[in-house]
C-alpha cells in the first residue's frame, strides 16, 4: 500500500514547486509513505532520509519515480547520505531529457496528431475521448514502472535505465510524432481546403512535399511542430488567396 500511496502523491509532485527546490518538496511528500518502516527500525536515519528526500530536485515529473524509488531503496540499504544526494542530482538531467523526448516531443504530439487525423476522417468526439484515455493509461503505467524500477534497483538505477526500454522508446517516440504530424497536416489541409477540390488536394501535397524538402535542408532546426505550424499557416494563406 505504501507504493500506491507514493504513486498517488507523485501525481501532485509539482504542487509545491518553487525556485529554491523545484520538485524537491513534492519528492519529500511522495517519499514519506515509503519511509514509514524506516521510522520504526531506525529513527535517526529516518529523520535524515526525510530531510534528504525534500532537497533540490528538478526533472521530468512523469519519471521522477525512478529517482524517488532509488533514493528510498538507498536509505533502507544504508547507503551514505552524501551518495544518495549525489545520485538524485545526477539523475536530474537524464530523466529530464528522457521524459521530454518520450512525452513532450513524442507521445503528446503523436497522440494529438493522430486524433486530429482520425477526426478529419470522420471519427467524431469518440476519438478525443480515446486519446485522453490512452494517454492517461500510458502515463500511469510509466509512473508505476518508474517507481517500481527505482525501488528494485536502488543506487544501480542508472544501469537499470540504460538496459530498459526507456532510452529506445524515447528515441522512437520522436520519430513517431514526426510521422503522425506529417500524416495529419496533409489530411487537415485536404479537409480544410475541400471546397477547392483538386486545387485543395494539390495544395496539401505541395505542403507535404515542401515540409520534406525543408526538413532535409534544415535538419533538426525544422522539427515536426515547426513544420505543422508553418504548413497550417500556409494552408490558411492559400485559402484566403483562393477566395
Amino acid at each position: 500500500m505504501s507504493r500506491l500511496a507514493a504513486l498517488r502523491r507523485l501525481y501532485a509532485i509539482q504542487g509545491a514547486w518553487n525556485y529554491e527546490r523545484m520538485l524537491g518538496l513534492g519528492m519529500g511528500y511522495a517519499a514519506e509513505p515509503l519511509l514509514a518502516d524506516l521510522a520504526r527500525s531506525n529513527p535517526p536515519r529516518h529523520r535524515e532520509a526525510v530531510a534528504r528526500s525534500a532537497e533540490f530536485f528538478n526533472s521530468h515529473p512523469y519519471l521522477a519515480g525512478l529517482a524517488l524509488g532509488a533514493a528510498v531503496r538507498g536509505e533502507y540499504d544504508g547507503a551514505p547520505g552524501a551518495h544518495i544526494s549525489r545520485l538524485r542530482t545526477a539523475l536530474c538531467s537524464p530523466l529530464g531529457a528522457l521524459g521530454d523526448q518520450l512525452f513532450w516531443a513524442g507521445a503528446v504530439p503523436a497522440s494529438v496528431a493522430a486524433t486530429v487525423a482520425v477526426v478529419t476522417l470522420g471519427a467524431g468526439p469518440l476519438a478525443v475521448a480515446a486519446f485522453i484515455l490512452v494517454f492517461n493509461v500510458f502515463r500511469a503505467w510509466v509512473a508505476w514502472w518508474a517507481l517500481r524500477t527505482g525501488l528494485e534497483s536502488g543506487t544501480s538505477v542508472g544501469a537499470a535505465i540504460r538496459q530498459s526500454w526507456l532510452p529506445r522508446a524515447a528515441h522512437l517516440a520522436g520519430i513517431g510524432a514526426g510521422l503522425a504530424i506529417g500524416v495529419a497536416v496533409p489530411l487537415v489541409a485536404v479537409w480544410y481546403l475541400a471546397p477547392f477540390s483538386r486545387s485543395g488536394v494539390a495544395g496539401a501535397l505541395a505542403l507535404a512535399a515542401g515540409g520534406v524538402i525543408a526538413a532535409r535542408l534544415a535538419g533538426p532546426m525544422y522539427a515536426a511542430p515547426r513544420f505543422a505550424l508553418s504548413a497550417l499557416a500556409a494552408a490558411l494563406l492559400f485559402r484566403l488567396v483562393m477566395r
